[in-house]
Parts: C-alpha cells; sequence; structure tokens
C-alpha cells in the first residue's frame, strides 16, 4: 500500500497539467502580489483596531487576505489559478501565455485552480474568524 503524498513542484519551468503551468517571472510576481496582500490584511486590521470599528467590520481582512493566501499558494504551487480556469499557461516571460490545447489538460488545471482558490477562500475566512475573536 503506498502513502498519498502531497507533491510541491520544486523546479519551475515545465509545463505539467494540474502542477505546473507558470515560469519564474510569474511566480514572482504573484509572491510580490501575496506580499502585497498580507500586507493590506495587517494594515486594514490596525486602521479596524484603532477605529474601534464594530466587531462585524473585522471580517474585511478575511478579503486582502484570501487574496493574499492565493498568490502565496499560486507560489509555492507554481500554478496560476486564473491561468488554470482560462485554460493558458505561462512559463516564459510576463504577458506570453500560450493555449492548452488538450481537453484532459485544461480539466486537471481547472480541479488544480478550484483547489487553490478554495483553500485560499478558507485560509482567509479562518483568519478573519481569529481576528473577530480577538478581545480588542
Amino acid at each position: 500500500m503506498t502513502t498519498p503524498q502531497i507533491a510541491f513542484d520544486s523546479s519551475p519551468g515545465e509545463y505539467r497539467p494540474g502542477a505546473c503551468n507558470i515560469g519564474p517571472a510569474e511566480i514572482g510576481r504573484r509572491r510580490r502580489s501575496g506580499i502585497a496582500g498580507l500586507a493590506a490584511t495587517a494594515v486594514l486590521a490596525v486602521i479596524l483596531v484603532a477605529l474601534d470599528a464594530p466587531v462585524a467590520a473585522r471580517w474585511l481582512v478575511a478579503l486582502p487576505l484570501a487574496a493574499g493566501a492565493i498568490s502565496l499558494l499560486q507560489v509555492r504551487f507554481h500554478f496560476c489559478a486564473a491561468y488554470g480556469m482560462a485554460g493558458i499557461r505561462n512559463l516564459g516571460a510576463l504577458g506570453s501565455v500560450e493555449r492548452v490545447e488538450d481537453a484532459a489538460a485544461r480539466r486537471a488545471d481547472r480541479a488544480k485552480a478550484i483547489s487553490i482558490l478554495l483553500a485560499g477562500g478558507a485560509l482567509g475566512v479562518a483568519g478573519a474568524m481569529a481576528f473577530v475573536l480577538l478581545p480588542v
């Protein structure tokens, strides 16, 4: 019996359906976006606390937190969710996308994209819930 394993792609540069659809330039772009999303989350959280905003308003941090999490998951997996949903890939320079022609590859890409979007959304909601429950 084999043990299921989570595959993390450690070498970007080659398209693999459902596993890698972006190269180093795109990965760098998503890394910057992820860091910006986390920074925006922190700034928004500080502002909400400083303004003594209603506890319900704290749920707003879920949006930038989820966006940042999705971007960083894309970095980790070398996989762009938007490209996966659109049936395209880019392993070269920024802006040089190619269409994925194979239907099975597009299905694998869509499944991976959905898993990244759901995981990022869940992280955003979980982080917001923790912030909502903070006694400040």
